[in-house]
């Protein structure tokens, strides 16, 4: 078997690169890895993803049967890292004039790709400096605009990298928000949940999962937040903001890119901050009936919050990674402050049943 680092070499040094200084970057709760190239001319981003890590993405018309056979990847319609669909979807939105990475070079074989580097400066950490929240989360709910703004191809390719947009349909949502069943008393300690308790939580999650599906209707980046953002300045409008981690991308409800911005898991977005973003958002889409826009807002941005809680955060704790810890009561407050929605009462009896308030930590 060919080592890694061997693979890494040679295609470095197809590349152009071999004599480019290479330094890890931070990574993410992904089974990528990443690595600054520095040469005398620019500096560069190599993208590392062991094609054979994950689970099998999900193929066209497979059937809900078929993708569950197939592993959680293909079920949720995650892209499992996939190269292609990177290389594809980054080119899609540098035609709608925003800044997605330039990819100089790839390889969808082995998983590897260089690509235009950002800078450091992601919204987290500019703002953490001193730089004004307001108008970055103007920018970026600006560039949700524009994602949405024509309709997406069925299937996006850019030379021999092909990506199938596909929709963030009942089971994809279904198997995501399960996650907190599975995940959630094996941190807490809490006792596995019954069978009246899981079937109740499925007929009440199954409305919320429908509206999902029948507003899937946009291009969605899928894990738009404030540590896939960068701040660039030196640009002009809408490619101020520099895009990363869109590889999930799929056709989803107008309200799901704005789930992942406005309570983002990693950093605190007060409850002003939120409405004053979603009257922007909703001033430019007039044909959007407001209460229910809001009312699918707060009942996928609650699904969402009991995925991360449970595939991410507490899947993550239990396997090696405490720090997800930390980022666990921000987000038990946003899922609290969404089950205030008279829409979703039912739900919040739900958890106050099933999940005591020492066990939302």
């Amino acid at each position: 078997m060919i080592d890694r680092e061997d693979l890494k070499a040679a295609f470095l040094a197809k590349a152009g690169l071999a004599r480019a200084e290479r330094r890890p970057l931070a990574g993410d709760a992904s089974t990528r890895r990443y690595e600054r190239l520095e040469t005398a001319g620019a500096s560069l981003v190599l993208m590392d993803q062991p094609p054979a890590v994950e689970t099998v993405i999900c193929p066209p018309g497979a059937s809900p049967d078929e993708r569950l056979a197939l592993g959680y990847n293909a079920a949720a319609r995650l892209s499992a890292g996939s190269v292609s669909a990177f290389v594809a979807i980054a080119a899609w939105l540098r035609s709608l004039g925003l800044s997605a990475p330039v990819v100089h070079a790839y390889d969808l074989e082995t998983g590897f790709a260089v690509l235009e580097d950002f800078g450091d400066d992601l919204y987290a950490t500019a703002i953490a400096a001193g730089q004004a929240e307001r108008p970055l989360y103007e920018a970026a709910v600006d560039v949700v605009l524009a994602m949405q703004s024509p309709s997406p191809p069925t299937t996006l390719a850019a030379g021999d990298a092909q990506w199938p947009l596909l929709t963030y349909d009942i089971l994809a949502l279904k198997v995501a928000t399960d996650t907190f069943l599975e995940w959630w008393p094996k941190f807490s300690g809490l006792a596995p949940f019954g069978d009246a308790a899981v079937q109740e939580w499925e007929a009440l999650w199954a409305p919320v999962w429908a509206r999902g599906e029948a507003g899937a209707t946009v291009f969605t980046h899928r894990d738009y937040h404030a540590q896939n953002l960068l701040w660039l300045p030196e640009r002009k409008g809408l490619a101020r903001v520099g895009l990363l981690d869109f590889q999930d991308a799929l056709r989803a409800h107008p309200a799901w890119d704005l789930t992942h911005l406005l309570q983002d898991a990693r950093r605190d977005v007060s409850p002003g901050l939120e409405t004053a973003m979603l009257d922007r958002f909703l001033a430019s889409r007039p044909e959007l009936d407001r209460e229910a826009f809001i009312a699918d807002y707060r009942a996928l941005a609650t699904s969402n919050a009991a995925r991360i809680l449970g595939r991410v955060f507490a899947r993550q704790a239990l396997l090696g990674r405490p720090q997800y810890r930390a980022y666990m009561p921000r987000t038990w407050r946003y899922l609290e402050r969404n089950l205030q929605n008279p829409g979703l009462a039912d739900l919040k009896r739900w958890f106050d049943r099933h999940v005591p308030v020492e066990a939302r930590q």
